[in-house]
């Protein structure tokens, strides 16, 4: 291509900003004028040394020491410049993490862990050298770049939801202790034993059996019972339960509970003559049990909503119960709840 075809009158330059094919055009036309590297570099607004290297780039190699030597070539200096950006980027740090990745893998498939879970967990265990993994952020964008065979509805986590906006509704029957009343200690998560229970329906919006849950606070353990139906009755029946299996000790693990204002909770209040203070959320506000309500979120993985739940075993309901429990959690330091509520057992026994 002729040098005419090119203009030497270059829009101003952003600082650090690349070549372009116009640009290469003014230089080989200015270079056939007679500029030197200095005066090409003040006509295109770039350093000397950016001329310098791209002459480099867009002459061909001198191929006999005969004849005239080959001139720059705006077309190959934009050949050579691209093939370059092509191979500059770093290779994937995942091609050397493949272990880890299928590791990674397996623990959301089986377990259905958190990407920041098979991470915080992986570094707490020295499961693998720092040089054989990738960061939680790293493992995120690979999933969503298509570089991890996972599907994002595979982290159901990570698929953020819109806050609604919180109205506290004032009780119009109330069963007991306004959680407004509730010691602040129980909000703060600073000592174990005080909890957050709900109730999990299936098909049939309670008319069939249920799912009885309790939360502790600080340490994240999550209970999970299956019950003949939405009712105080079946409620009340299992609290007993409970307190036949801790004894003397019930009232050191469950200090306080907090349920919602439902008519299965009507009856609760009972629990307070075993020393634990019962306390019930305002209508409509689970945010007030955000802990309980997140993890009966996570349960549904393995009950969705709206199937019937006389299809699965109590024991069905406490191995998903026992899955959830043995998720690291980065809150946790990436322990799991499971092994900070047998400390926190151990203790209350041990005094």
């Amino acid at each position: 291509m002729d040098c005419q075809d090119y203009s030497t009158v270059c829009a101003e330059r952003k600082k650090g900003q690349h070549l372009g094919m116009a640009e290469r055009g003014a230089i080989k036309a200015l270079k056939q004028q007679g500029f030197g590297t200095r005066a090409i570099a003040r006509e295109i607004g770039c350093v000397p040394s950016t001329i310098t290297n791209e002459l480099r780039r867009g002459t061909p190699a001198r191929k006999s020491s005969k004849g005239k030597a080959p001139g720059y070539s705006p077309k190959l200096g934009q050949a050579v410049y691209e093939a370059n950006r092509a191979a500059c980027h770093r290779k994937p740090k995942a091609d050397s993490c493949r272990d880890f990745s299928e590791w990674v893998i397996r623990q959301v498939r089986e377990h259905k862990w958190s990407l920041d879970a098979c991470c915080g967990y992986a570094k707490l265990h020295h499961l693998f050298e720092p040089s054989q993994m990738v960061c939680s952020r790293t493992l995120y964008n690979m999933v969503w770049n298509g570089q991890l065979p996972i599907h994002p509805t595979e982290l159901p986590e990570a698929l953020k939801r819109k806050t609604k906006k919180r109205r506290v509704r004032e009780n119009k029957k109330r069963y007991g202790t306004s959680i407004s009343e509730r010691p602040e200690i129980a909000s703060l998560r600073l000592e174990e034993g005080h909890w957050e229970g709900d109730t999990v329906v299936g098909k049939r919006a309670g008319k069939e059996s249920v799912v009885f849950s309790l939360l502790e606070k600080k340490t994240e353990t999550y209970l999970a019972f299956r019950i003949p139906g939405k009712t105080s009755e079946a409620v009340m029946n299992l609290m007993n339960e409970l307190h036949d299996e801790y004894g003397e000790h019930f009232s050191q693990i469950f200090k306080t509970i907090t349920v919602d204002n439902g008519s299965e909770f009507a009856d609760f209040a009972k629990v307070e003559k075993w020393g634990t203070k019962a306390f019930f959320a305002h209508p409509y506000t689970a945010w007030e049990r955000p802990q309980n309500e997140r993890h009966n979120g996570l349960f549904r993985a393995f009950v969705p909503k709206g199937a019937s739940l006389e299809q699965y075993t109590d024991e069905d309901i406490l191995a998903a119960a026992d899955e959830l429990n043995g998720r690291p959690r980065r809150k946790l330091g990436y322990r799991t709840p499971e092994e900070l509520f047998e400390a926190f057992l151990d203790a209350v026994y041990a005094a």
